[in-house]
């Protein structure tokens, strides 16, 4: 391992209270690029280092986000401190385990009641990283989790939660229970990405795009600021954890459900967004039951990836503004693909339709959450709303209205 005298020059700096606060709870949100879950990463892996009987467990909300979120950092961290020969790392679960001491177990908090039954092979687990712990609408989750960490530990030793985030809603139960209040066993910091010294001029020349053409994102992705509700655009929506397989003709929909999916493009600056609903017709709900969100996305990326979903069969309604992306999308195998249809006034139209709906989200569509609660109307010179929606947290909100295009058609021809 890289020694102390090198540490300095690996984490790099804007983290010092945090590498050295030992109290219970360790909250930072931040904004995009703001390298706080990679300092994280360092600090447990060259603790764990220091410290052979410390545990780690690494949370997300959902199990499979996992992967290319705590465990590539924590991966990453382990190269980075030049420790790879003393760590084994596992797929299938995730696991790594340093040669001389403690592991690192992976938990989703899709089933809350797992986290109970966590048992090391040495020393106790005392240290707990939630990583987007925005995704956790529920503070009874995390109060769980937190009496998950108990009993005693060896001398030197000390149990603590580190909670990291990008913050979506100044709402959050998050705000409230640790940002809004003082106390010597919390530890609270807002990042943003002026403090990563190791983003080049290309880096930072898309957060001053954004800064100029999107303000409203740059506070909260830029800056790390909380989102503020302030004129929503729906109001009428909740997380709630659901099986699509328990909806049927006969205890779901009058006339049954509707699916319906919409797919927005995006590339560098936005991201490609897909989205996958149930429509009761009949009681006006929308059950929103899956996502794809992602940035830098070719054609054939996008294709690929609604292909292992299992949806490249489905009917789905793209962006019409996209001719060329949908027409290769078809020659890819995406055999049901269309153009949703646009006309006059169509943006409002759709949102007055998805208005008159209830719309459930499973939590593990993180992403659509994050944007239907700061999907605001636009406002004018003199702070007035008006009748547009504001950009920057509107690509699902798209991709929900043009895959109810079959849909808002049927309502067009109703009256």
């Amino acid at each position: 391992m890289k020694t102390n005298e090198d540490l300095s020059k690996i984490v790099g700096g804007g983290y010092d209270d945090f590498w050295n606060f030992k109290g219970r709870y360790r909250v930072v949100k931040g904004g995009r690029a703001s390298k706080k879950s990679k300092t994280a990463a360092l600090w447990y892996i060259f603790n764990m280092m220091r410290h052979p009987d410390a545990n780690l467990l690494a949370v997300r909300k959902t199990y499979n986000s996992l992967r290319n979120s705590c465990f590539s950092e924590l991966k990453w961290a382990i190269e980075r401190l030049g420790a790879a020969d003393e760590w084994k790392i596992k797929l299938s679960p995730l696991e790594m385990s340093y040669s001389k001491g403690g592991q690192i177990f992976f938990k989703g908090l899709d089933n809350v009641m797992k986290l109970t039954s966590i048992t090391a092979d040495r020393g106790k687990l005392c240290w707990v990283w939630v990583e987007e712990a925005f995704e956790l609408s529920r503070e009874d989750d995390f109060n769980m989790l937190d009496e998950s960490i108990r009993g005693r530990v060896k001398d030197g030793l000390f149990k603590q939660i580190t909670l990291t985030f990008n913050p979506w809603s100044d709402k959050h139960w998050l705000k409230k229970r640790f940002f809004d209040i003082k106390g010597d066993d919390i530890f609270t910091d807002t990042t943003d990405y002026t403090c990563n010294e190791w983003l080049d001029d290309a880096d930072k020349k898309l957060f001053e795009i954004m800064k100029r053409d999107n303000p409203k994102r740059f506070k909260v992705a830029g800056l790390g600021e909380w989102g503020i509700e302030d004129g929503l655009v729906y109001e009428n929506w909740k997380a709630q954890s659901f099986d699509i397989r328990q909806f049927s003709r006969a205890n779901g929909a009058k006339n049954g459900l509707v699916s319906a999916f919409g797919l927005d493009f995006g590339y560098t600056n936005d991201p490609s967004a897909f989205i996958c609903m149930l429509v009761d017709p009949y009681n006006r709900d929308i059950y929103v039951f899956d996502e794809m969100y992602g940035y830098g996305m070719s054609n054939r990326d996008i294709y690929e990836k609604i292909r292992l979903m299992g949806y490249s069969k489905e009917k789905i309604f793209a962006d019409s503004a996209e001719p060329k992306s949908i027409s290769e999308l078809y020659n890819l195998g995406l055999s049901g693909i269309r153009r949703a249809r646009k006309g006059q006034d169509s943006v409002n139209h759709g949102i007055q339709f998805v208005q008159g709906h209830k719309i459930i989200a499973h939590p593990k569509c993180v992403n659509f959450l994050k944007e239907i609660s700061n999907y605001t109307w636009a406002k004018n010179g003199f702070g007035l709303k008006t009748n547009t929606p504001a950009g920057g947290f509107d690509h699902l909100m798209d991709a929900m209205r043009y895959g109810l295009t079959d849909i808002l058609s049927g309502e067009r021809w109703t009256f």
